[in-house]
C-alpha cells in the first residue's frame, strides 16, 4: 500500500457558520460540498505540515510504540460504536483535522497526548511539546464477531485510503476515494482527505456516518460515508467532486490489492506457501448482464486492461480461494482476506473498468488496482456527483448464480516421453468451472464451449466432466509472438451456464 499521507487543511468553523441553512436533511454535508466547491475555484495550496522533529524522525518500530488507549475511545459509553485515533509521525507527516458532529453541532476533536500510550523509547516523546501534532487518521470499532468485544471494522489512514472488514475477515485490499491518472505517463496523483466530520451514533445505531473533505492539485471533493458493519460490511458513498484542472483519467471507486503469485504463476519465488495474494481475480457484472472473471497476475511489466461497458452493474476484486491449505500462512491469514464488490447506485453510463497490474518482488507492495473510468472527461470547472455502494464478502455477490471459475492452469502441450513432440510449442490451457447449474446437470448433459481468441484461434477445444459435478474446458494456443486475448464460457441451449473466463496470454513474459 502506498502510505502517502493524508494532509491537514485547517479550516475554522467560520466558513460553516457563514453559510445559509441547507435544505438537505444533512446540512453538514451540504456545507462540506460548498467548501469543496470553493477550494476548487481557487489555486491549489499544499497543506503546511509542521510536526515536531521528534515525530518527523520516527521510524517504524518507534511509531508502533505509540498506541491509542482503548479506555479513551470516543462514543464507547453511549453507542455500540467506538472511535480510536492514530498518532501523527513516521509516514504520516501531515495530520488531518477531525471533528465530531453532536446533535447537529460541529465540535473540533483536538489532539491530546492523554489519548495515547507511549511505550518504550516512545515515552521520550513526552519531553517535547506535541500539542499541535494532530491526528493521522482513525479507526472504527463495533461488536462484529462477539457481542462482548468491539472489533475494528474500518480504518481511514493515509491519502484517501480506507479499509473494511466483515465478520471473521482480516484486512487485505484497500479502497480509495479516487484514483487520478493511475499508470499514466505524467505520473499518478494521490488526492487526500484533509478533514473529517464524524457523526456521533445513537445508542441503538447499526450504522455510523462520516463526511470527508478531499483536496489535491487537480480537484476537490466532498464525501459522505454511511458504514454498516456485519457479515458483509458495507459503505454507502455519496460524493461531489469539482475539477480545478483538466484531468486525463479519474478512477471511480478504486480498489487496491496485492497479487504476488498464485496457481497459474509461471515464475514463483522459493517459498513454502503455494499462493500469496490478497485478491486472485477481477469480477465484473456488465450492463448487458454478463459476468466476467479475469484472473490476476504479477506481470514482468506494467499492464493496463480496459473492459468497455455501458451502465455496469458492478465490479470487484475477489479472493475466491478461501481454504487455509491453499496458502499455509498462519500469520498473514490470506484465506480470511475479504473480497470487495462495488455497485453503482446512480447509473455510470458509458466508460470502462480498468485493471492495472504492476510488477512486485514480494507481498509488501500493493500492485493491483481496479476502478471505473467514465467516457466523459472531467475538465476544469466541471463537477460530478457519485453515489455507489461497496461491501466486503467471502463468496461472489448474491446475484451471481452461474457456474464460476475455480481453477486456471496452463503449461506446455508437449506429449510426455515423446522426443521432438510436434505440440511442444503449443500452450495447453485448463479452466475448471463449478457451481450454479453445473451442480444439478447430469454428466451426459450436452454443453457447448463458446470460445474466442482475438486475432488468433483456439486448437482442440473440449469440455470434460470433473468429479463432483464440475466441468473442465481445455484448449491449446499455437505458437505466436503476440499476446492472445481469450474468452470462453459454457453454454446450454444457447444460454450461458457459467461466467465468462477472460485471460491474456503473453508468450514472451
Amino acid at each position: 500500500m502506498d502510505c502517502r499521507t493524508a494532509a491537514k487543511w485547517i479550516v475554522s468553523l467560520s466558513w460553516m457558520l457563514a453559510l445559509p441553512a441547507a435544505a438537505s436533511e444533512d446540512p453538514v454535508f451540504q456545507q462540506v460540498i460548498e467548501r469543496a466547491k470553493q477550494l476548487a475555484a481557487a489555486p491549489y495550496t499544499a497543506p503546511d505540515a509542521q510536526l515536531p522533529e521528534a515525530l518527523r524522525s520516527l521510524d517504524y518500530d518507534g511509531y508502533r510504540q505509540i498506541r491509542f488507549n482503548p479506555e479513551r475511545a470516543y462514543w464507547r459509553e453511549e453507542s455500540p460504536f467506538s472511535l480510536q485515533l492514530f498518532h501523527s509521525g513516521f509516514l504520516f507527516q501531515t495530520p488531518v483535522a477531525l471533528n465530531l458532529v453532536e446533535n447537529g453541532e460541529v465540535v473540533p476533536l483536538d489532539f491530546t497526548t492523554d489519548d495515547f500510550r507511549y511505550d518504550g523509547d516512545a515515552s521520550d516523546l513526552l519531553e517535547h511539546d506535541l500539542s499541535g501534532s494532530g491526528h493521522a487518521g482513525f479507526r472504527l470499532h463495533y461488536p462484529l464477531n462477539n457481542p462482548d468485544y468491539a472489533d475494528e471494522f474500518s480504518v481511514f489512514l493515509g491519502a484517501s485510503y480506507f479499509r473494511l472488514v466483515g465478520q471473521h475477515q482480516a484486512y487485505g485490499l484497500s479502497t480509495r476515494g479516487l484514483a487520478i491518472d493511475t499508470a499514466s505517463s505524467q505520473g499518478e496523483e494521490f488526492p487526500a482527505f484533509r478533514e473529517f466530520w464524524l457523526v456521533t451514533p445513537d445508542s441503538d445505531a447499526e450504522s455510523v456516518t462520516l463526511m470527508a473533505l478531499m483536496d489535491s492539485p487537480s480537484l476537490s471533493g466532498a464525501y459522505r460515508f454511511t458504514l454498516t458493519p456485519g457479515a458483509h460490511t458495507e459503505a454507502d458513498i455519496e460524493a461531489e467532486i469539482f475539477a480545478r484542472e483538466d484531468i486525463e483519467k479519474v478512477g471511480i471507486a478504486p480498489l487496491t490489492s496485492m497479487f504476488t503469485f498464485g496457481e497459474a504463476s509461471a515464475q514463483r519465488p522459493d517459498d513454502f506457501r503455494p499462493q500469496v495474494h490478497d485478491s486472485d481475480g477481477l469480477l465484473m457484472h456488465t450492463g448487458s448482464g454478463e459476468w466476467i472473471w479475469r484472473p490476476l497476475s504479477n506481470p514482468s511489466e506494467v499492464r493496463v486492461s480496459s473492459f468497455v461497458d455501458d451502465a455496469p452493474q458492478g465490479f470487484g476484486l475477489m479472493q475466491r480461494e478461501r481454504r487455509f491449505d491453499r496458502y499455509l500462512d498462519l500469520e498473514a491469514n490470506y484465506h480470511r482476506r475479504p473480497s470487495q464488490w462495488v455497485e453503482p447506485l446512480e447509473a455510470w453510463g458509458k466508460g470502462h473498468v480498468e485493471l492495472v497490474e504492476i510488477p512486485t518482488p514480494d507481498e509488501t507492495h500493493d500492485n493491483i488496482v481496479a476502478y471505473w473510468v467514465a467516457e466523459d472527461a472531467l475538465d476544469a470547472g466541471d463537477s460530478r456527483r457519485l453515489h455507489y455502494r461497496t461491501y466486503t464478502l467471502n463468496e461472489q455477490p448474491d446475484a451471481h448464480a452461474l457456474g464460476k471459475v475455480i481453477r486456471t492452469r496452463h503449461g506446455s502441450a508437449a506429449v510426455p516421453g515423446e522426443a521432438d513432440s510436434p505440440s511442444a510449442e503449443q500452450r495447453q490451457f485448463v479452466v475448471d468451472f463449478s457451481g450454479g447449474a453445473l451442480e444439478t446437470l447430469a454428466a451426459d448433459a450436452e454443453l457447448s464451449l463458446d470460445i474466442s481468441v482475438r486475432d488468433g484461434e483456439a486448437l482442440l477445444p473440449q469440455i470434460k466432466v470433473l468429479p463432483h459435478h464440475g466441468r473442465r474446458a481445455t484448449f491449446r494456443l499455437p505458437p505466436s509472438p503476440q499476446p492472445s486475448d481469450i474468452r470462453l464460457r459454457l453454454m446450454r441451449d444457447g444460454e450461458p451456464v457459467t461466467e465468462t473466463w477472460n485471460y491474456v496470454w503473453y508468450p514472451n513474459a
